[in-house]
């Protein structure tokens, strides 16, 4: 008799355990229920139709319209039925995604804003960018416009940070109605081994580093048109004023991929001086040296780079394969190279007066005493600086063949 009173306590305290453990989170939220927001947008304050309309019939509360944010939200019932009918993006022209913009002076305000008008509230565990038109970024300072951000424990601090020439909301439209923009743009950033023109991520987690250096960077920049979406140049962000002074195109930014080094892919184009024709050369490796050179209280820099790679296009492909053509081949890269460098080495020193390639860094290791002196005014300092460069480019393969 004990013992069958024991077994009964016994599955009475098992099953108690069991409810306990299989029960699920009291607190929990089925993910129908949140407004999953993948991406960011922020432009100069404009409000939109709707706003002006919901404005018109009392829908407003005190605000000054200085930026005007875009959230990009998952299309629930959308995206549900793209993934179960196999069919793709859904019905009809209806997207996976729906953009919603609101005005306002706070961003944390305008995010309770947007909670009026949506039946879901704003969830950012899974914000993939945040996008700040070139007009915004020259207007206010980054580490003002991001606060927010940075505050926030919901957001993680690999979004990743973008500018954009034009409106930002642009960078957040696609004509595919299958996919969600904030994806492209993250996904592009993974193309930086088969292209030398995209920047090194930048994500939150970055930014708070260089915004704390004093040091003066690049973001990478994305343009828009009809509903297509292209990494193109860098926005020059002031280490000091934290605003935009600038910004690189495509050809320069290719120039600071070559300076700073340590980058595997891309291609350079040239041309051939003797036969005039195109070549293409394919990066295997780039690995760049600054070298300080301190003389007293004068300072300059030598940059060495080096890189490996491959000819894969010669539009003149009849000649001999011998020693003398690969060194050839070998001297237009490095020349090309070296206008490249010389072009974007111009536009940061002289015409914007902003480290944006490292030089500080090399100095600060290397000559930490003097970087104490010269760092208050180091970009003045950059500007006068002499810099020279080295390149030397081997070519390992030409097509199929081994030249080595």
């Amino acid at each position: 008799m004990k013992r069958e009173i024991k077994r009964l306590v016994a599955a009475i305290i098992l099953a108690c355990l069991l409810i306990i453990f299989v029960t699920g989170c009291w607190s929990s939220r089925e993910i129908e229920q949140l407004g999953l927001t993948f991406a960011i947008a922020i432009d100069k304050g404009k409000e939109t139709n709707v706003e002006k309309d919901l404005k018109e019939k009392g829908a407003s509360y005190p605000k000054k319209n200085n930026v005007t944010m875009t959230y990009q939200f998952v299309n629930e019932k959308m995206a549900g039925a793209g993934q179960s009918g196999g069919g793709g993006g859904g019905q009809g022209t209806q997207k996976v995604y729906q953009n919603i913009s609101e005005t306002g002076d706070s961003l944390q305000q305008i995010e309770s804003e947007v909670a009026l008008r949506r039946d879901r509230e704003v969830f950012s565990p899974h914000l993939k960018a945040v996008v700040m038109s070139e007009d915004v970024l020259r207007t206010y300072p980054i580490d003002k416009m991001l606060d927010q951000f940075l505050r926030d424990n919901e957001i993680r601090l690999s979004c990743l940070v973008l500018s954009a020439k034009g409106k930002a909301r642009e960078a957040l439209q696609l004509k595919e109605s299958d996919e969600i923009p904030a994806f492209r743009l993250t996904g592009l950033a993974e193309n930086e081994h088969k292209v030398s023109r995209i920047l090194r991520p930048v994500t939150l987690a970055k930014l708070i580093g260089k915004l704390h250096s004093g040091s003066s960077f690049l973001l990478q920049n994305v343009v828009s048109a009809n509903g297509s979406v292209k990494y193109s140049g860098a926005a020059v962000i002031n280490g000091k004023s934290k605003k935009m002074v600038g910004s690189l195109d495509e050809y320069e930014t290719e120039g600071i991929t070559w300076i700073a080094g340590e980058r595997k892919g891309g291609v350079v184009k040239s041309h051939d001086k003797k036969s005039g024709q195109i070549i293409a050369y394919n990066i295997n490796d780039i690995k760049s040296k600054i070298q300080p050179i301190v003389k007293g209280t004068d300072i300059s820099f030598h940059v060495d780079i080096e890189s490996d790679g491959d000819l894969v296009e010669n539009w003149k492909s009849n000649e001999a394969l011998d020693t003398q053509f690969i060194e050839r081949m070998e001297t237009n890269i490095e020349n090309e190279v070296k206008k490249i460098i010389g072009h974007v080495l111009k536009k940061i020193q002289k015409e914007y007066k902003a480290d944006v390639a490292g030089f500080d860094e090399s100095l600060r290791l290397e000559h930490p005493d003097l970087w104490k002196m010269v760092k208050t005014n180091w970009e003045d300092t950059f500007s006068k600086a002499a810099i020279t460069y080295s390149v030397n480019v081997t070519i390992a393969h030409y097509g199929t063949v081994k030249t080595q």
